[in-house]
């Protein structure tokens, strides 16, 4: 692994020395679940950049198929 330092205000640092947490675990986790959300929006976006220009193209009943599942599913 490699090591990343980044600054905290001392009133900051004094609060989470207060928290039973290991904040190494912690940030890595949330970087992770950020990193991950901006690589499925990016996936989104080049998606529909491509219907868009025409380049993909929902298949017929597609869309009423995923409503119904996700209507199913509650």
């Amino acid at each position: 692994m490699t090591t990343v330092n980044f600054k905290v205000d001392p009133e900051l640092k004094k609060r989470m020395s207060e928290v039973n947490e290991n904040w190494s675990a912690y940030l890595r986790d949330a970087i992770r679940q950020r990193l991950e959300m901006e690589e499925r929006r990016n996936a989104a976006r080049r998606l529909l950049d491509d219907m868009d220009a025409g380049k993909r193209r929902v298949p017929p009943g597609f869309i009423e198929a995923t409503i119904r599942e996700a209507r199913d599913g509650r």
